[in-house]
């Protein structure tokens, strides 16, 4: 075994939450070194977030060229290159990663490539190619993500049951789909696919998609999907035991509540339920971290049940974002360096749907902040009536704003339309500083811009609103 390495800080894991973390802690003056078995980045540079975005993007593109003509465009043909598209995403996935490796270098992390195990809460031993290591630590920071999860009895084959890892490394596309799951995941796959030219069926099994969402968010989503020609079965179920997979492709029974079956045929089905996390055979059970259903229990301060060792991210559970994960990792290294770093609410992390429109909110629906004990008052606003998203040809979606009735603070925004995933920032930024619908309604919006819908909609919770 080699000789051991010291160091201030360890990280179990290079993802996103896992090498910001090191970047925080190397500028806070700690010695740092990060353990990853594959590669820096994670599953959101790698697998998640950024290929699956790029190729959004191609979709949208290619939507946008076909309709062309309604801005003038004379577009005689337009086609995807699928091969191409994937190249697009892998140069982007590679300027990044070399991004993420040049930014560790620079802060003076060491990286060390190999798969770790917890010893106790200052050790981990890491298998590299070179035989296996113990490295030390004065801390130790567990952020090794998350994994798809599969349908109970119903595992992934990689070919015909696929996970969103397999969707974004497969060469080619399917002719139809199944996806399971009306989730974020599902519901950006269901729009990049249709986009394609894939044909789409998307199973939820609660009322509406996205089920974390505003109601009136999802039903407006679910319009605009099925309208777009993807076939969308809500309150609805995947009988397990019917299920047929073969060489051709799937062949599935769809349950509703109504007591309906249908049966599905599509050459692949995606199984996006959600995700499980990678805390298994890393050694947390012997050195005795708590877990809960898998996810390891922390405070609020990201601090485990074992003194020393500490956990960010995935594989604490809560949103399982990639932008949670990183403040997550920097409000722990600085808590470690002796810092009182502001916590992270839940209540302001803005989250983002990437599908078309795009679906964003940060805070509580209005539902929830009246089971919390607010008399509240909603403001809307169509993007319809905003002039952008007219001359962008974008102009499907609402705003819906929450507030206290009696105080006016903004509880939580919710929009479904152009730009969401940038408009949802700036109501952010306004339930961190505690802002009242007033003080939105009275910052002067830049005409004509998307981002004037955020002050109709604050203007519309007193009922002032003017382009509606």
């Amino acid at each position: 075994m080699a000789a051991n390495a010291q160091y201030d800080l360890v990280v179990l894991g290079g993802g996103t939450g896992g090498y910001v973390a090191a970047i925080r802690a190397a500028q806070l003056g700690m010695k740092v070194a990060v353990v990853e078995k594959d590669k820096v980045g994670g599953t959101c540079l790698h697998l998640g977030c950024i290929p699956t975005k790029a190729l959004l993007h191609t979709a949208e593109l290619l939507h946008q060229v076909r309709h062309g003509d309604q801005v003038g465009l004379a577009v005689e043909s337009v086609a995807l290159d699928y091969p191409k598209a994937l190249s697009y995403k892998e140069r982007v996935v590679g300027q990044l990663y070399r991004g993420v490796q040049y930014l560790l270098k620079k802060n003076g992390v060491t990286t060390i490539s190999g798969r770790g195990t917890v010893l106790d809460a200052h050790r981990i031993r890491v298998e590299t190619d070179g035989g296996p290591e113990e490295v030390l630590g004065q801390h130790l920071l567990i952020a090794t993500g998350s994994v798809p999860r599969p349908l109970p009895g119903v595992p992934f084959d990689g070919q015909r049951v696929v996970s969103s890892d397999h969707v974004l490394t497969a060469q080619d596309l399917p002719g139809s789909i199944l996806i399971i799951g009306g989730g974020a995941i599902g519901v950006e796959f269901a729009s990049m696919y249709h986009d394609f030219g894939v044909e789409v069926t998307v199973v939820e099994m609660m009322d509406h998609l996205l089920p974390s969402e505003d109601v009136d968010i999802a039903h407006t989503l679910e319009t605009i999907l099925t309208k777009r020609g993807i076939h969308v079965l809500t309150g609805a179920e995947l009988l397990r035991d019917r299920l047929k997979v073969d060489a051709s492709g799937v062949t599935a029974a769809i349950a509703t509540r109504q007591g309906d079956v249908t049966t599905v045929r599509a050459d692949r089905m995606l199984v996006a339920i959600g995700r499980a996390p990678l805390t298994e055979g890393i050694g947390l059970e012997a050195v005795g971290v708590a877990t809960d259903r898998g996810f390891i229990r922390v405070d609020d301060r990201y601090r485990t049940s074992v003194p020393g060792i500490w956990a960010i991210g995935d594989v604490i559970g809560g949103y399982l974002l990639a932008h949670v994960a990183a403040h997550e990792g920097m409000i722990a290294v600085e808590t470690m360096a002796g810092q009182d770093p502001e916590g992270l609410s839940p209540l302001r992390v803005p989250r983002v749907t990437y599908c078309r429109p795009e679906v964003a909110s940060v805070g509580w629906t209005a539902a929830e902040a009246e089971a919390q004990g607010h008399r509240v008052k909603v403001g809307t606003f169509p993007f319809r009536a905003n002039g952008r998203s007219l001359i962008l040809g974008e102009a499907e979606g609402m705003v819906k704003l929450v507030a206290d009735q009696e105080t006016d603070a903004l509880l939580g925004a919710h929009i479904i339309g152009p730009n969401a995933s940038d408009l949802v920032n700036e109501m952010a930024l306004a339930r961190f500083l505690e802002s009242t619908g007033w003080e939105v309604a009275e910052s002067v919006h830049a005409h004509p811009t998307v981002s004037e819908v955020l002050h109709e909609a604050a203007l519309a919770l007193d009922g002032h609103a003017i382009h509606v």
